[in-house]
């Protein structure tokens, strides 16, 4: 396992570079096709494994986070990311609330299963522990892919709105 300082001498050797050297830039079709996936999975998971807000085990294991209106809001959130889709480089301080947004359930997923027996979950329903076993990991993934989207937005700089909306 990697030192402390072995990390943190990585990280400043990356973090030099990117300044000498800019990321490769992602592409509006790459990032296009990114929201629409952010925003079918939030969909399609949560009225898969919650059996279209049926699965009972989902909201009794975390009533405080996936609550029925919980799950609701994450296929909302869905709706959102699939909204912008089209035109995410006219919306950055948006695509900078999409981070804070998987940031936050990425954060509330550690705390839990860090906590709680998933093992237990898979016991009392599969659909449950499939749930409960991913959608920290999901929202880390796209947490990440929206930051250096909002990443790459900031360092182009504004955009007007009028510019390339009809695309």
């Amino acid at each position: 396992m990697p030192k402390a300082a072995d990390l943190l001498l990585a990280w400043a050797t990356l973090l030099a570079a990117s300044k000498n050297n800019h990321p490769p830039s992602m592409s509006n079709t790459f990032i296009r096709n990114g929201f629409i996936a952010a925003g079918l999975v939030n969909i399609l998971a949560v009225l898969l494994l919650s059996r279209a807000f049926t699965n009972a085990v989902i909201p009794e294991t975390d009533p405080v986070v996936m609550s029925n209106f919980g799950l609701l809001m994450i296929v909302v959130w869905g709706l959102v990311f699939l909204a912008v889709a089209p035109s995410y480089q006219h919306v950055k301080w948006v695509v900078g609330a999409f981070v804070v947004e998987k940031l936050v359930y990425a954060v509330v997923w550690f705390r839990w299963i860090t906590t709680h027996d998933v093992a237990a979950v898979y016991d009392q329903d599969l659909f449950a522990g499939v749930f409960y076993s991913v959608y920290g990991l999901n929202d880390f993934l796209f947490f990440l892919f929206f930051a250096a989207v909002f990443y790459q937005l900031h360092r182009r700089g504004p955009k007007p709105l009028n510019s390339g909306l009809n695309q």
